[in-house]
């Protein structure tokens, strides 16, 4: 075993790991050791992903949990990649991104197309789900999760620190109906920590970024994160780490301030509601 430095994948497999001792054990982290013949702090580390495990702390570990050879076999293969600088995880994957945002202490957030997940409606993103290839029950799994990980922004303590920018595309491509978009707006008004919109008028500059978070926590090091349809890709590398800061910053001056972000979506509302009120053409 090996302590380095914990990444958001090795945190999530070791926290499996911790899970699969409490289900098919009656051990404590403590107790579990004892039965290991391991220091109570090997236990602790690699429950944290704070250790890389050896292939043999492995079978000991799931072998002592009741796990079989083949089950052995599909999470050392996952497990391998758990401490690289980048992670490269298939968009369904959702307990790394869950686990990271939970322990953040600062989130920093922007979309293009999209609102972020985070501040989303339960309707909006219904409707985002299932405008996709998604089956009926994908879309309720993963709206599940969705609003399930926003439970972070309702805490009374330990409430991360958020700032969401938001490119103007995203309030001009309606999901759903009308009551469905003004929902959204007011939601964005309302129950969000920090919001920036990034103007049409920036240029197509930002227009052409990828979503994109960056996590900083008190005590672990930052991480930063994209997704794409094909894959969500987690980033421990100083060189992504000060990229992505330099992006934010980009991103900081070209965006309206706070005032006028929420000026220009009080306008976005008001269109809605006088675009409602007015007669709809009937087709022939």
């Amino acid at each position: 075993m090996s302590v380095i430095t914990s990444t958001a994948y090795s945190r999530d497999l070791g926290d499996e790991l911790r899970r699969l001792r409490e289900k098919f054990t009656s051990l404590t982290g403590a107790g579990f050791a004892e039965e290991l013949g391991w220091d109570p702090s090997k236990v602790s580390n690699i429950e944290n992903g704070k250790a890389r495990a050896s292939e043999i702390d492995l079978i000991q570990y799931l072998m002592t949990c009741g796990r079989d050879t083949p089950f052995f076999e599909r999470f050392r293969d996952r497990y391998r990649y758990a401490f690289d600088p980048y992670v490269v995880l298939v968009p369904d994957n959702l307990r790394t991104l869950a686990m990271t945002e939970a322990r953040a202490e600062k989130i920093t957030a922007y979309d293009v197309l999209t609102v972020p997940g985070l501040i989303q409606t339960p309707e909006y993103a219904r409707r985002l789900l299932a405008s996709g290839r998604n089956t009926p029950a994908d879309v309720e799994k993963f709206l599940k999760w969705r609003m399930d990980r926003q439970a972070i922004l309702r805490r009374a303590q330990h409430r991360p620190e958020c700032r969401f920018y938001v490119h103007e595309l995203a309030l001009q491509l309606h999901v759903g109906d009308e009551r469905i978009m003004e929902e959204q707006y007011l939601r964005m008004l309302f129950n969000t920590h920090v919001l920036r919109i990034v103007p049409m008028s920036a240029g197509p500059g930002p227009i052409r970024m990828s979503m994109r978070m960056l996590f900083r926590f008190d005590k672990l090091i930052p991480v930063a994160y994209s997704e794409t349809d094909i894959a969500n890709v987690f980033a421990h590398d100083g060189a992504a780490i000060a990229d992505s800061r330099e992006f934010f910053k980009w991103l900081d001056a070209l965006a309206l301030d706070e005032g006028q972000s929420r000026s220009l979506l009080t306008k976005y509302v008001s269109t809605l509601r006088k675009d409602s009120r007015e007669p709809q053409a009937e087709l022939a």
